[in-house]
């Protein structure tokens, strides 16, 4: 089984997406990331951090509240914002991660 640090340490452009399932943002930020993976295929990785299970790793981002979204290539965080999004302004601020 991989670990949270084998998928961010990854080549390929990792989407995580730091949520808690009582967090009605978060809901909404569901089907907007699978939608986000229908345009992206193969070109994104996204995963999802239950922050409640998993707050050590909640924790060494600083993740303060949720959803909160960060982007990693190579162990490297390149972006984050907390709060929900619209499909169209995600994949414009993913669009420059791209390779």
């Amino acid at each position: 089984m991989e670990s949270f640090n084998d998928v961010i340490y990854s080549d390929k452009l990792v989407l995580v997406d730091f949520f808690a399932t009582w967090c009605q943002p978060c809901k909404m930020m569901h089907p907007i990331l699978e939608q986000v993976k229908n345009v992206l295929g193969d070109k994104i990785r996204i995963i999802k951090v239950d922050v409640d299970k998993y707050g050590a790793t909640a924790g060494r981002y600083n993740v303060q509240s949720v959803p909160t979204l960060m982007l990693f290539r190579n162990g490297e965080a390149l972006w984050r914002t907390s709060g929900a999004m619209q499909r169209a302004e995600l994949l414009a601020t993913i669009n420059p991660f791209l390779r």
